[in-house]
């Protein structure tokens, strides 16, 4: 019997996060825990592309280019979403959570999902690096072990 788990070892791994613009207040944060997660795990910082977009809507189509740039092991997409006073956070919301997952079921390279939706700033900053921890972290963190996980079962 053959059992596999991934692990926290990032040594010789490469990387791309994707971050979304809008809400930089929120998602620069993020940015910086995951950068963080990924290089105390072994990563190295000339293994990180960054990618920046404009929005949580535009995070599956560059997270697609890099899947199927084949220039990494793992992507890390990194996004906040507010909820406001009209239907457009669900719009959003749906959409890029939709396109992120489709690629991560596709299977070929994980793509971590650091994409926040919350009700108020306050919820998002706690989210970003204060009461709540560091999402940006624990996506780079998922990410690292599937892809390790990936590299182990090929």
């Amino acid at each position: 019997m053959r059992e596999f788990e991934g692990v926290l070892d990032g040594t010789g791994l490469r990387f791309a996060l994707v971050v979304a613009r809008f809400n930089d207040l929120v998602t620069t944060p993020l940015l910086s825990g995951a950068v963080d997660c990924l290089v105390r795990h072994g990563v190295d910082r000339d293994d990180l592309h960054i990618i920046r977009v404009p929005g949580a809507w535009e995070l599956p189509a560059a997270a697609a280019r890099v899947v199927d740039e084949g220039i990494v092991d793992g992507v890390v997409a990194l996004g906040c979403v507010i909820r406001g006073d009209t239907p457009h956070f669900d719009v959003v919301v749906g959409e890029a959570a939709a396109g992120l997952g489709s690629l991560n079921r596709k299977g070929r390279i994980p793509v971590g999902l650091g994409l926040l939706t919350t009700d108020t700033l306050e919820q998002a900053l706690a989210r970003a690096g204060s009461k709540a921890g560091n999402k940006g972290w624990e996506a780079a963190e998922a990410t690292l072990e599937m892809a390790t996980l990936f590299r182990d079962m090929a």
